[in-house]
């Protein structure tokens, strides 16, 4: 099942869709974070209203517009991207280091496909993409070993972990550069896991005005889902609705030589296998 935060005549709908193309109302969930907290068995209520997602009365919102609280991240975890990083900023990103980088994002409002990325060019001159594979927590965890932490995940859905790289750099921590207003796109939608046989291993990518930059699968992470999942239950309780930001793959704009990054007008497009296109334009702050 995908699910969908949708906006029709002015008000936002919770919705599920079989097919990615009808989605069906479900009324009895005001928001995202209310259908994981409760939970959902992927059924659609008898009589439902349906909206055609192609129709342009319907807008696509982030699946979960209002994270209940800031995203955690990893860092570093494709090799590929740590030795490119590395090269734009060794003391930055150069370090050994033998276990996952965690760090948080914040989220005041998640963006959907279709909207833009505010570019902040008042205090950020080096803005960079990031596809990145999110996973939804469904159901409580806490101290779950790898092999019992499927069962905690409710979905998957797409990240762009939007990222000021002057500022991540010059504060020798990357909270302030990774969680600036409108930096976390995130959708279109968010599948169920069933929709997946195990541990997901799908094609990554992004293109920037057309050209592919990042080309990868999620079976390349460093540390993967089911030991992510028992590193952080170890020592702090995963709710239902908590999100967590995998990690990217090679190819992000620092990467390049010289470093190519986001300009006024730019559209990024982030795809993951099995779950759809992330779509937004930059935008300079001050023509908003």
């Amino acid at each position: 099942m995908r699910y969908y935060t949708l906006k029709h005549k002015d008000v936002a709908h919770v919705a599920a869709s079989k097919d990615g193309k009808r989605a069906y109302l479900l009324r009895a969930y005001k928001t995202m974070n209310v259908l994981l907290l409760k939970g959902h068995d992927g059924s659609i209520p008898p009589l439902s209203e349906a909206l055609d997602l192609n129709d342009d009365s319907v807008e696509i919102l982030s699946p979960i517009p209002h994270p209940r609280a800031d995203v955690i991240c990893l860092g570093i975890n494709y090799s590929d991207h740590a030795k490119e990083a590395a090269g734009f900023d060794n003391e930055a990103f150069g370090k050994d280091r033998p276990d996952p980088i965690f760090f948080s994002k914040r989220v005041d409002y998640s963006q959907g496909t279709g909207n833009i990325i505010p570019m902040h060019e008042d205090i950020c001159d080096s803005l960079d993409y990031e596809t990145e594979l999110g996973v939804i927590i469904g159901k409580e965890a806490f101290r779950v070993k790898a092999e019992e932490a499927m069962d905690h995940i409710f979905g998957y859905t797409i990240i762009n972990d939007v990222s000021a790289r002057n500022l991540q750099t010059r504060h020798k921590q990357w909270y302030f550069g990774k969680s600036l207003d409108g930096f976390t796109p995130m959708g279109p939608c968010i599948v169920s896991k069933d929709e997946f046989d195990g541990i997901p291993e799908l094609d990554i990518k992004t293109w920037v005005n057309g050209e592919l930059r990042q080309s990868s699968n999620t079976k390349n992470l460093i540390t993967g889902i089911p030991e992510i999942i028992e590193i952080l239950s170890a020592g702090m309780t995963l709710s239902p609705g908590t999100i967590i930001a995998t990690g990217t793959p090679s190819g992000v704009g620092m990467g390049m030589d010289p470093p190519c990054f986001l300009k006024d007008g730019d559209e990024v497009i982030c795809e993951i296998e099995g779950i759809g296109r992330l779509v937004n334009k930059v935008m300079a702050t001050e023509s908003l």
